[in-house]
């Protein structure tokens, strides 16, 4: 470390991977509003917090995948923060948010936009309504930048038609719920086929289509929506790459091949 310079905490650290797992691995640079914002609450500057980021980018398995190397001087509590948050998706989202709510001197229900209207008055219940709120918010964000904001199947990029879905569903594996390796960014209309089996995605990220679908060729709309699909590959995310337990799971207990 540089004379003069200031050690970062845990808990800066925390906030950063936050930052980090909702933005899209092409906007990790000082200009980034987000990165100005942060920066500005934990007292750094953006172009710190921005190698930061691009210090964790270097402990991104799909990013090394992609022959990505990222910065090179992660430290060993980067990638201590790293691995507890890589491993424990249930719970460091919502701690993340925690923390950036006390570093915000505010709370956790405000920082995320969730009315009070939606919540009882206090207790366990309200606590377990808030975390899943706030998880839920966390995956969606952190799809929707892994996938850039664009449909996995189709390419569409409309906010408001896409969902950010499990592979995997979320009363089939709790432990997975956050995971974004667990997760695809599909329009409504593919999401609910892939939720019900009508279509999947192989191992290889190579879209299928059920054979109840086919059966329907003459079916304009079934083949201008799903059959011209059929065998090719999904538009890849930039990081959290599709897990491929995760995909033959799909493949053989949900599929309606």
């Amino acid at each position: 470390m540089k004379e003069g310079q200031r050690a970062w905490t845990r808990d800066e650290l925390i906030l950063a991977i936050n930052l980090y797992c909702n933005l899209t691995f092409g906007k990790l640079h000082s200009r980034n509003s987000d990165i100005i914002r942060l920066a500005k609450i934990i007292g750094r500057s953006a172009n710190s917090l921005a190698y930061k980021l691009n210090n964790f980018a270097s402990l991104d398995p799909t990013l090394k995948a992609r022959g990505i190397k990222g910065a090179v001087n992660a430290s060993k509590l980067d990638r201590e923060i790293w691995n507890e948050f890589y491993s424990n998706w249930d719970d460091m989202p919502y701690e993340s948010e925690k923390l950036r709510a006390r570093f915000e001197n505010s709370t956790v229900e405000k920082i995320n936009a969730i009315p009070e209207s939606d919540l009882p008055k206090a207790g366990k219940v309200r606590e377990q309504i808030i975390k899943a709120r706030v998880n839920q918010s966390f995956f969606r964000k952190a799809i929707l930048a892994s996938y850039n904001g664009t449909c996995c199947i189709t390419g569409i990029k409309q906010p408001e038609l896409l969902i950010a879905g499990h592979i995997k569903p979320w009363a089939s594996d709790e432990h997975n719920r956050m995971n974004p390796s667990n997760g695809l960014l599909m329009n409504g209309l593919h999401d609910k086929a892939y939720e019900t089996g009508l279509i999947s995605i192989d191992t290889d990220c190579t879209i299928r289509v059920s054979s109840e679908l086919k059966k329907q060729i003459k079916n304009a709309a079934v083949k201008d929506y799903f059959l011209t699909y059929e065998g090719k590959q999904i538009n890849m995310p930039s990081r959290f790459l599709p897990d491929v337990g995760f995909l033959r799971y799909h493949l053989e207990e949900r599929f309606r091949g």
